[in-house]
């Protein structure tokens, strides 16, 4: 029998079943339930040890006591105090919201579960109405008619539960007249959380072993150079093409960095196979690092603090390389936390120089700041002044693909042309989704910000409801077979949001169909794709 934890434990037609009525009590009188596939582990305390994080002990969600500080409230009271005087964001947040409801459909948890607290509005409610009891005065005064409310081990509870349902994917900010930028708010909430020692097991242990090791999985210099190995052998055998893969390389022109996700798992790996096969093609003076191994940032889901400790090691690399500038791989929040915070965290990055494209010339001068550019970005110049190696699309020609804007690197970053570029120059079958799924409006993974694990499947389901409709109407009207994103937490969690919802689709990166496509110098007769499986005539033959 399937447990929680799994897919085949919840029935589609009770998921799809969906009431958006509101319940019987008004919102601040309803209290939370937390039950299995709703929630994620807490925090060990082993890793909070060692990231030097307040209240490190063993505690579970269920139980009454969460072995909080004594003085927990008048640490939650000076934390928001002293965020309110340092975020001017943060502030403006708390004050301009009228409510209006612009942004109350938006969310996919919303749609996908019919829970009012969901509803971003509502969400930051949560939080807003601590900041009215505590800091207007018509909160102090009127309390619950101002829209404020005393703080209580409920709330903190409520906040948990709600804040680690949001994966900060700014879908309702594109839609808020006021711009207000709910993940923001949610980033502060959980920073608030933090120093209480309220953490998810599935962010914080990440995020210790990228401290200490340099990638999530805490994976040691050594395997990390079996594992590349590996790699080439497989391109060797895949393409007849012997590839150097460089590492820790002091001098080469560009350091290369890019999420764990893509070394460790598939189908990531078919992406870094494709990164070391198209490099070495081109001929790029590039390195690898095996202590900047990881470009995701889980700081991102944990507190402006370790955001900005764990960014600091790509930078720091890069300046002990001695490289020129970074180009990075195709992930997700690597790319919001370098494209709005990096600088005032820990820039200017004034060794490094502003990326310029050894092979076209061009010069990325919108990088002048952060040094570091997109590997879309160089892709698309490559093709745009005709010199990306030549390709054979025929050999995707198994693949009907559609594009799923990744949260970070399109609301985020703005690239959106880019990838179709590169895309339609690689394949014969391309197919867009809906507008108001795509682009600007496009629907998160649902596992994104830290909730991608199994214990919390049920909202991870409901979550990808959104984005798995999407994909299955163009499966269902044209045929799409493969999905193509350029986020590793993407590729990891619209396998299962695919599996559930658009039965038959599978996940790729973009560059593993680059790979697939591209004529190499000294090729042998090519027969199979980066996955091993035959390429369309070949299995003819």
């Amino acid at each position: 029998m399937a447990k929680f934890d799994e897919m085949a434990f919840y029935d589609h037609k009770e998921m799809t079943n969906i009431s958006y009525a509101p319940p019987a009590t008004p919102w601040m009188d309803t209290p939370v339930q937390f039950r299995p596939g709703s929630y994620i582990y807490p925090g060990k305390a082993r890793h909070l040890e060692y990231l030097g994080l307040p209240n490190p002990r063993e505690w579970e969600v269920t139980e009454d006591d969460w072995k909080l500080q004594d003085n927990w409230k008048q640490i939650i009271l000076e934390g928001m105090a002293d965020r309110l005087q340092r975020f001017r964001s943060f502030k403006l947040f708390m004050d301009i919201c009228v409510r209006c409801g612009a942004c109350a459909d938006k969310c996919h948890f919303f749609i996908g579960g019919g829970d009012p607290k969901n509803m971003p509005v509502l969400r930051a409610e949560l939080l807003r109405s601590i900041y009215r009891k505590n800091f207007t005065a018509m909160g102090k005064v009127m309390g619950k008619i101002a829209g404020g409310r005393p703080l209580t081990i409920d709330v903190i509870k409520e906040w948990f539960y709600y804040f680690f349902q949001c994966t900060e994917c700014r879908r309702c900010s594109v839609f808020c007249p006021y711009g207000i930028d709910t993940a923001e708010i949610t980033m502060m909430g959980r920073e608030l959380l933090g120093l209480l020692g309220i953490y998810v097991n599935w962010i914080i242990e990440p995020a210790a072993n990228c401290f200490r090791t340099g990638n999530h999985l805490g994976i040691q210099p050594h395997t990390m150079k079996d594992i590349f190995d590996d790699f080439a052998t497989d391109i060797e055998d895949i393409t007849g093409v012997s590839v150097d893969i460089p590492f820790n390389r002091k001098g080469a022109e560009v350091l290369f960095v890019t999420p764990s996700g893509d070394i460790f798992a598939e189908p990531g790996i078919y992406t870094a196979m494709g990164y070391c096969l198209f490099f070495n093609e081109i001929g790029l003076d590039y390195t690898w690092s095996t202590y900047a191994s990881e470009g995701g940032n889980f700081g991102l889901f944990t507190s402006n603090e370790v955001m900005k400790r764990l960014n600091s090691k790509i930078y720091s690399e890069a300046q002990r390389l001695g490289v020129k500038y970074i180009i990075g791989g195709e992930c997700g929040h690597m790319w919001r936390v370098l494209h709005q915070y990096m600088d005032t965290m820990n820039g200017p990055a004034d060794f490094l120089e502003t990326p310029k494209n050894p092979i076209t010339g061009t010069v990325f001068e919108h990088a002048k700041s952060t040094k570091m550019i997109h590997i879309m970005e160089f892709m698309a110049d490559l093709i745009k002044n005709g010199k990306m190696p030549p390709v054979d699309k025929s050999r995707n020609d198994d693949c009907v693909v559609t594009f799923h804007d990744s949260c970070n690197p399109a609301r985020g970053m703005g690239i959106f042309e880019e990838p179709r570029y590169v895309l339609r120059h690689v394949c014969n079958n391309f197919v867009e989704m809906p507008e108001n799924t795509i682009r600007e409006q496009t629907f998160c993974c649902g596992g994104g910000a830290g909730l991608g694990t199994d214990e919390n499947m049920e909202m991870r389901l409901r979550g990808g409801l959104p984005r798995g409709a999407a994909v299955k109407h163009v499966q269902d009207t044209h045929g799409v077979n493969r999905l193509a994103c350029m986020c590793a937490i993407d590729r990891a969690t619209l396998h299962t949001v695919c599996e559930y919802w658009a039965h038959g689709v599978e996940v790729c990166g973009i560059t593993e169909l680059v790979a697939n496509a591209m004529i190499c110098k000294g090729e042998k007769k090519r027969e199979i794709n980066m996955r091993f499986q035959p390429l369309p005539g070949a299995e003819q033959e």
